[in-house]
């Protein structure tokens, strides 16, 4: 069976490790040096690199890897990229054999322009596309794709588990907690994320199901959140505009 677990870089982010046996494959590898190290004490060899998008934090890693590990990497086509790698696009598939999971791709701009996420019938790693009870700043994109992107990640099985790149839950939740007081999971979903940050247990996986009730990227056209901004009358992309503003400046 596959075993799924985050290696902690930098301040907040997560390199996600994809294992089967020993062998592993790695995502968004922004620092080289905790993923050797895993690798060395765990004994595991890396099969294969997947890329979400250019950012350093997701890709500062991989020359140094190459240098020790002759693996494919997989990696948008939407842009150059510094290293060798395998273009992939939407609708393309990613087999992996030596961890037996195939993924998916879907082209999923907002954050950047070039950004993909790898989904089956289980996992979804999406980068800096959805966070835990939230969603990536627009550094490239335009609000309209971004909630695109977003909402075909909503149409996803609910019990897609969502593994993204960075430790923002909490933060996410206390903006979120302001905009639909009243939401019960929201409330439950904040003692739990504190109960497990106070263990500096990770966050993440969250599943889609749990988005889709807490995360007011996703749930745009519920009625507190309406009412709370004053938008009672507003389109969906004006209500996810406003909020992603709102979400800037918290």
């Amino acid at each position: 069976m596959i075993t799924i677990f985050p290696i902690p870089a930098f301040e907040d982010n997560y390199i996600w490790v994809l294992q089967l046996g020993r062998n592993v494959v790695v995502v968004d590898p922004g620092d080289a040096t905790p993923v050797l190290q895993v690798l060395k004490e765990k004994q595991l060899v890396l099969s294969a690199i997947l890329i979400t998008h250019h950012h350093l934090d997701h890709i500062g890693g991989v020359e140094t890897l190459l240098e020790q590990y002759q693996v494919p990497v997989y990696a948008p086509s939407y842009r150059e990229y510094p290293f060798p790698h395998t273009a992939i696009k939407e609708g393309d598939h990613v087999t992996l054999p030596a961890i037996e999971q195939s993924f998916k791709i879907m082209w999923l701009p907002g954050h950047t322009l070039d950004h993909i996420v790898y989904v089956n019938d289980q996992f979804l790693f999406c980068g800096d596309v959805l966070f835990g009870a939230g969603c990536g700043r627009l550094f490239e994109g335009s609000p309209e794709q971004m909630l695109h992107s977003l909402q075909r990640i909503k149409q996803l099985p609910s019990t897609t588990q969502i593994f993204c790149t960075h430790e923002y839950t909490l933060t996410n939740i206390q903006f979120a907690r302001g905009l639909e007081p009243n939401n019960l999971r929201l409330a439950q979903r904040e003692t739990h994320i504190v109960s497990l940050r106070k263990q500096n247990i990770p966050s993440l996986p969250s599943t889609l199901e749990e988005e889709i009730a807490t995360n007011p990227f996703l749930r745009c056209l519920e009625t507190e959140i309406q009412q709370h901004i004053k938008m009672q009358n507003a389109s969906e992309i004006e209500i996810f505009t406003a909020i992603r503003q709102l979400r800037n400046h918290y």
